[in-house]
């Protein structure tokens, strides 16, 4: 096969300058909310979003991550010269099992201009933030677009590599004479696109529960896997929470600023290594107070949990076969009811929230086989010493 031939026309230069003025992206209502609205089983997605909040957390230059704005994820960074940079990111997370290509790319919806993929990337920029745009996938792409996976600064990704060459002459052929409103081409979106191949959401899950523990431990507060899982679990509702809120609401719910973010890591590790270490029943009997129970349910509480940790001690060698899966039960139970709290999907104050939980183990001890002993007091007291671990709260708190 002949090699197509490399225009002259077609250099990889600076960008256009324009004498036009544009205005912030933190500053204009998205061009639309569909993303907001449609939501629903995006779990892939906020996983995504959740790796950016880490990174975030790790790396001081980006400043602020957008969930659902003016693209899917929109990331705010600093560069060492003090120029901010919007990335704007597309995630795909339902595609078809084979590879990216570049007719992929470029397809239009119902031959409309402006639907395709790389349009609708390319549109991002019209604001007074440089823009970089990245694209994130489940399935791999073709050797044609392999060169977009490597990063922006890689040694094999000059401005005038040939592979950089052939791939604008190969969209620009599909899409003629698309441009952005700051008069930017082809040329320009793929010297500042990187394609990410991510797997499925349980390996990103993974992936950003191993970030986590890395974190802890940098800051010198390690945490258990446990305590890990609770972390990324929060992290997850505020991607969630940021998704589903309406710029028109308020746009500070749709965007996480970094000094926020840390001021939330840095109380959240400390009362949950606090928690570790502290007088058993202390904790627990703060959050019930912070969830203004009475006084009477929590003598009752700490004595449940009592309860629980004699009968866990007396049978750490030889659990009745049920325990472990018990517990994994009250754990899986209370962090749906507290994701729920915390991005919205449940309004109910503390007193109503507890209630909640009481009422789902209930729901889990009843659904045990008929004749079985009665294990509510077992499952309540494993959710209050949850609690009392700092693994669980009763309100909503602080995001």
């Amino acid at each position: 096969m002949a090699s197509t031939p490399t225009p002259k026309s077609t250099t990889l230069s600076s960008p256009a300058s324009s004498p036009m003025t544009f205005p912030s992206v933190e500053d204009v209502a998205p061009v639309e909310e569909g993303g907001p609205i449609a939501r629903t089983g995006f779990n892939y997605q906020d996983e995504i979003a959740v790796g950016f909040l880490l990174e975030m957390l790790e790396d001081p230059a980006v400043l602020k991550v957008h969930c659902e704005t003016h693209d899917d994820i929109v990331i705010l960074r600093k560069t060492d010269s003090s120029e901010t940079i919007a990335e704007y990111v597309q995630v795909k997370g339902s595609e078809e099992d084979k590879f990216w290509s570049v007719a992929d790319l470029c397809v239009r919806t119902k031959a409309k201009v402006g639907t395709s993929i790389y349009e609708t990337s390319l549109a991002r920029d019209r604001y007074s933030e440089k823009s970089h745009f990245r694209l994130v996938t489940l399935r791999p792409v073709v050797q044609e677009l392999r060169i977009l996976t490597y990063s922006r600064d890689a040694s094999n990704r000059k401005p005038n590599d040939p592979k950089l060459i052939a791939l604008v002459t190969a969209i620009e052929q599909r899409c003629p004479g698309v441009k952005s409103a700051k008069a930017q081409t082809a040329t320009y979106w793929i010297e500042n696109c990187v394609w990410e191949e991510r797997q499925t959401e349980s390996i990103n899950k993974q992936g950003n529960l191993l970030r986590v523990i890395k974190l802890s431990v940098k800051d010198g507060r390690t945490l258990l896997p446990e305590q890990a899982e609770t972390v990324l679990g929060e992290l997850q509702s505020k991607a969630k929470t940021a998704g589903d809120a309406k710029w028109s609401s308020g746009k500070e719910n749709k965007i996480l600023e970094r000094a926020a973010l840390f001021l939330w890591w840095e109380k959240r590790l400390q009362e949950l290594t606090d928690g570790a270490g502290s007088a058993s029943g202390g904790k627990l009997a703060g959050k019930m107070n912070s969830a203004q129970l009475p006084s009477q349910l929590i003598g009752l509480a700490k004595e449940l949990r009592r309860d629980y940790s004699s009968v866990s001690r007396i049978s750490r060698y030889s659990p009745p076969e049920d325990e472990d899966e018990l517990r994994s039960k009250v754990k899986a139970k209370v962090q749906s009811l507290q994701s729920s709290l915390i991005c919205g999907e449940l309004s109910a104050d503390g007193v109503q929230f507890h209630d909640l939980c009481l009422k789902a183990m209930d729901e889990i001890n009843s659904e045990r086989v008929a004749g079985a002993p009665d294990r509510a007091a077992f499952l309540k007291g494993c959710m209050y010493d949850i609690a009392d671990r700092c693994l669980l709260r009763f309100e909503k708190g602080t995001v």
